[in-house]
């Protein structure tokens, strides 16, 4: 199961990335989706492959708990939407790099603080978790929201191309947003309300155990 997902998590990170290299730099709609290809796909497969190894470091740590994880997340995700900072990675390759190597390190974190590590202490991580990922669900609906509901373009003018398909700034922006509610906001809540069946699944898995 573990070698599964990290296989079709490093898959998933190259189709992504290749989408990313030959669609046109300045469509923030396939910005978003290979955003959320990233932090929504190939981290949580990532982290399912990691955890419970000698890799998986973040669990082990007792500074990157859930929620903690979840702020960087926050700060990652928001700081980059930042239309100057949007605009850096548009421009030049070195920031377009440093924005998705990012987004895939904060994706890491989260994923493997929710949902990874064994033993003592695993139900307070898992119930931290569920905390941890429904807050960013939370922050995904609200930028997403943001992005769909402006009023005008926050990134850029004229055209862009996406997939072949013209789009106006402001369409593109809109499609970004909805990639992103429909994604991001959906993926995390899924992940956070999984935690929180297992968390309260526990004891009677534990009882059916003794039985």
């Amino acid at each position: 199961m573990r070698r599964i997902s990290l296989i079709l998590g490093f898959l998933l990170l190259n189709l992504a990335w290749t989408v990313l290299v030959l669609g046109d730099p300045a469509s923030f709609s396939i910005h978003m989706i290979v955003h959320m290809a990233v932090v929504a796909g190939v981290a949580p497969l990532l982290a399912v492959g990691i955890s419970g190894t000698r890799y998986d470091l973040v669990s082990k740590s007792p500074i990157l708990t859930p929620l903690v994880a979840s702020m960087i997340e926050l700060v990652a995700v928001w700081g980059w939407h930042l239309p100057a900072l949007r605009a850096l990675a548009e421009s030049a390759p070195f920031f377009r790099v440093l924005e998705q190597v990012t987004f895939l390190v904060a994706g890491l974190i989260l994923w493997l603080s929710c949902f990874g590590g064994s033993g003592v202490g695993q139900e307070q991580r898992r119930l931290g978790g569920t905390l941890g990922l429904l807050f960013t669900s939370m922050h995904m609906t609200l930028l997403g929201a943001l992005l769909s509901l402006s009023p005008r373009p926050l990134y850029g003018e004229g055209f862009v191309t996406c997939f072949g398909v013209p789009l106006s700034a402001g369409q593109d922006q809109q499609i970004g947003g909805v990639v992103m509610l429909m994604v991001g906001a959906a993926v995390y809540l899924a992940g956070g309300v999984t935690l929180l069946a297992r968390t309260l699944n526990a004891p009677f898995a534990a009882k059916a155990r003794e039985g």
